[in-house]
């Protein structure tokens, strides 16, 4: 009977514990951490550097992640001199971006947290607006 009970908290400890687990691209090991194909808003300004964008994401690193456009399969990070969450104070090349990603299985996606979870999303609508994302 101790060896039954013993085991039983053995598994309720390890399963408790892979919700943790981290794979490296933000996935993490939960059932249910992204929902796949589920919209998350981003905005901030864009000065345009690396050309149009197709869509990303705020990192839990506090950097802006991005794709050129839909067949890529690997976010890239943004330079916070390009990026940025607040408008910029006097400069005036930058622009103000928002849209939805929607994460696909098979996306490599680092510091992804699944959502928004400092402020700077829109709320309802979708596609991209303003200054750097020209084209899907």
């Amino acid at each position: 009977m101790k060896r039954t009970l013993l085991a039983v908290a053995l598994l309720g400890g390890v399963a408790s514990l892979s919700g943790c687990y981290d794979d490296g691209y933000g996935y993490g090991g939960g059932i249910g951490y992204m929902d796949y194909g589920a919209p998350y808003p981003y905005d901030g300004w864009y000065d345009g550097y690396y050309g149009s964008i197709y869509d990303g994401y705020w990192g839990s690193d506090g950097y802006f992640w991005y794709r050129g456009n839909g067949r890529d399969h690997r976010y890239r990070r943004g330079d916070p001199g390009h990026f940025r969450r607040d408008a910029p104070q006097g400069q005036h090349n930058f622009r103000q971006f928002r849209g939805e990603m929607h994460p696909q299985r098979g996306n490599q996606m680092p510091n992804f947290r699944g959502g928004n979870p400092q402020g700077g999303g829109h709320q309802g609508g979708g596609g991209h607006q303003g200054g750097g994302h020209r084209g899907h």
